[in-house]
């Protein structure tokens, strides 16, 4: 590992033949910040006694092999002008332009944030703070901390000039600070070097053991490596995989060390001391990898880690493996795309070394998008820092939320976390608890997306537990698997008898609200595999089952039937018969025929359907359980009709029913739900009475599965009692 940066390359022409297509401005600018840092800085120098220029060339040239763009460079000669020259901020400006102005004077401001703090503290606090002083202090332009990063990463490499004291404090900062926040930023080729030099100089017995067997090792490590690749190539090509590149991981001496602390194990025992990287074109490529690496190899129980499928906090993508192979020895593979590469090693930074024309992820070129606006605001358009803070925290670090206890504690939660999420953080009894949650002072619903700098209160009953509709995701409840799974816990340790009756009213309260009360409740029952409705009643009951998984498996259920019942029609007629079909709907062995919904029931794709042939005005499709079919049809005009698998782009309209307290701004709070779901309301008609009001509404429905999502998120709105749907007589 390099300790000292070698200053023989550190010229102009190496610092330029670094960077991609460079315009002739972008290099002209460069070349005069480099000419006015070096006169700047004339005569200054180092604790190593080298000429002090050569900090700020260092610290470009690890920005120029992150290919940053030229103002970035420039800032990045010029960094330290401001503080420990007579050049001012204003003569900044008008000889470089006010971006490159903005992130030196950025920086400035950052090295005069105090990151010392009482050793009480704890260092999660620590590194909050430093990153919301931060924040405010680089201003209008993110780039000022990549060059903060870069500037603290030199001076880890030249540590060892300075007093043994100096050392400890600056490591301890750093492990502190700096390789968290390049963590977040998702900058891993510097977080990692952070921390190996941090940990050099705060254990360095430790360090120098691990950094010998290692290096020990290598010579085996590395023929071990070409060998795994060797075999891992000629596989793959079988599967049509040529274009692939494997390589050993390199090893990270902190890293391996936590790991070491974290599962109590010996250096022989840490599975990614042997590790091969593999990098394919594909995210396709990167599963088959996958199956051929554990087809060759025995995969290690508990050892797989899909971040494709689940990314990091700091959208970190890629799949790790740990296998044992035919000699019994353990090796990690990572496997990812270049982009998933490129994004893993300089994170934010990334951003300047995209190509027009590649694929992005769509999380990530949301933080990147949001990264081109903050660099194209101009002087004074962040007038309010509290809110540019709160801004950056939800667009660039939009993973996570930081919310705070009644005592000021700051809690780190995943962004889309609600009340009960927290209560769940804080303490397991307090989530079951949970009743309410006042957030800054004002009650909100459970369901509130909590964001970042709520001050967060729950309120709870002395005795009780959770509810079930926590558990249904069209309720909004619940973001975290922990919240989720001790919800699941809680319901599994009461009574069977009472789970079943629970469970009970969920199937029923479902059904209704989805205008399938006649449906039997053995039939969902064996939907779900169970031969037993009380067993399947319990599930339910205990929560393993909710209510938008009842709703999607009658949604799939329907479909198949009338994909079905299409195919049946199919084979039993004649060659030349047609089957009609319009509405989405096919009418059995009739052609050209006129297709109409009733509207008295208003079915929707996915209900249960049948045809009445009405005299002029073709078939009239209705629901089966539909009272004028049941009680006036003639029978013999009923005919067999089916959802056609194809539906066309359309719309149904389908009445519902909404009961609750009435209360100024009901009728609003349930508008916005509607129109959050992008549905039109073509009727609407409230009564109130006794301080009740009912809502009669119409809506244009694409489908089944999105009238339950509907009816679940009104019921959640304050007063609402029940949202079902609603049939004419």
């Amino acid at each position: 590992m390099q300790v000292v940066q070698q200053t023989t390359d550190l010229t102009l022409e190496s610092l330029l033949g670094l960077l991609r297509d460079l315009t002739p401005s972008d290099r002209l600018l460069i070349e005069r910040a480099y000419r006015r840092a070096e006169t700047a800085h004339a005569g200054q120098t180092r604790h190593s006694q080298e000429p002090y220029f050569t900090h700020c060339m260092a610290v470009a040239h690890i920005l120029a092999e992150m290919n940053l763009d030229a103002e970035a460079i420039a800032a990045a000669l010029l960094h330290d002008v401001l503080e420990d020259t007579k050049i001012t901020l204003e003569e900044l400006r008008d000889e470089f332009g006010p971006a490159v102005a903005r992130i030196v004077d950025g920086v400035s401001k950052l090295k005069k944030i105090d990151t010392t703090v009482d050793k009480s503290s704890r260092t999660a606090d620590r590194e909050l703070e430093y990153l919301r002083k931060m924040m405010l202090a680089m201003g209008d332009d993110v780039r000022v901390v990549l060059v903060k990063l870069a500037d603290r990463l030199h001076n880890m490499r030249t540590l060892g000039y300075m007093p043994p004291e100096k050392q400890r404090q600056k490591a301890q900062e750093t492990l502190d600070i700096f390789a968290p926040l390049a963590n977040r930023l998702g900058i891993w080729q510097i977080k990692w070097e952070l921390e190996d030099l941090s940990f050099r100089y705060l254990q360095p017995e430790t360090y120098k053991a691990i950094a010998r067997s290692l290096d020990e090792r290598r010579a085996d490590r590395e023929a071990y490596i070409a060998n795994i690749a060797k075999v891992l190539r000629e596989a793959l090509a079988e599967q049509g995989i040529t274009k692939v590149w494997i390589s050993g991981r390199p090893k990270h001496i902190y890293g391996i060390y936590k790991k070491m602390e974290r599962k109590q194990r010996a250096l022989s025992q840490i599975y990614d001391v042997r590790a091969v990287r593999v990098i394919v074109e594909t995210v396709l490529q990167c599963y088959q990898v996958l199956g051929v690496v554990h087809n060759l190899w025995r995969p290690i129980p508990g050892e797989f880690d899909d971040y494709i499928a689940s990314p990091k906090d700091n959208f970190y993508r890629s799949l790790h493996t740990a296998v044992l192979d035919n000699h019994g020895k353990t090796v990690e593979v990572q496997i990812r795309t270049w982009e998933m590469h490129e994004e893993a090693e300089y994170g934010i930074a990334a951003h300047w070394r995209y190509k027009e024309g590649r694929g992005r992820d769509e999380s990530f070129e949301k933080r990147l998008n949001y990264l081109r606006r903050l660099m194209e605001f101009g002087p004074g358009q962040t007038e309010d820092a509290a809110a540019f803070v709160d801004t950056m925290k939800e667009e660039v670090f939009q993973d996570r939320v930081y919310v705070f206890t009644p005592k000021g504690d700051i809690v780190d939660l995943p962004a889309g976390s609600t009340p009960i999420d927290f209560a769940y953080h804080i303490h397991t009894e307090i989530g079951h608890r949970c009743r309410g949650a006042k957030v800054s002072g004002k009650l909100v619903n459970l369901s509130y997306n909590l964001k970042t700098g709520d001050q967060v209160e729950i309120l709870t009953a002395k005795r009780g537990g959770p509810s079930l509709d926590w558990l249904n995701p069209n309720q909004g409840y619940i973001k975290t698997a922990r919240a989720r799974e001790k919800v699941r816990q809680w319901f599994r340790k009461h009574d069977r008898d009472k789970h079943i009756v629970d469970g009970r009213g969920v199937l029923e309260r479902e059904l209704k609200r989805l205008g399938l009360e006649q449906m039997a409740f053995d039939t969902v029952a064996q939907l779900f595999g169970y031969d037993k409705l009380d067993d399947f009643l319990a599930a339910v009951g205990v929560g393993d089952i909710n209510g938008a998984q009842i709703a999607n498996r009658i949604l799939e259920l329907e479909r198949r039937q009338a994909q079905e019942e299409q195919a049946k029609e199919v084979v039993a007629s004649p060659p030349q018969a047609v089957t009609g079909s319009s509405n989405g709907v096919n009418v059995s062995g009739m052609s050209g025929m006129l297709v109409n919904l009733a509207h008295c029931c208003n079915p929707v794709f996915g209900d249960p359907i049948i045809g009445y042939v009405t005299r002029g005005h073709g078939v009239t499709v209705h629901r089966q359980d539909c009272a004028n079919i049941r009680s006036h049809a003639e029978p013999e005009r009923l005919i067999d009709v089916s959802w056609s698998s194809i539906q066309p782009e359309r719309r149904y309209s389908v009445p519902i029913e909404v009961i609750a307290y009435d209360r100024e701004g009901l009728m609003r709070d349930i508008s916005t739900v509607i129109t959050d779901e992008k549905v039109n309301m073509t009727r609407v008609q409230v009564s109130t009475r006794n301080n009740m009001a009912t809502f009669q509404l119409t809506m244009e429905i694409s489908d089944f599965q999105q009238l339950s999502r509907i009816l679940a998120r009104i019921e959640r709105v304050g007063n609402v009692i029940e949202a079902r749907r609603r049939y004419m007589s």
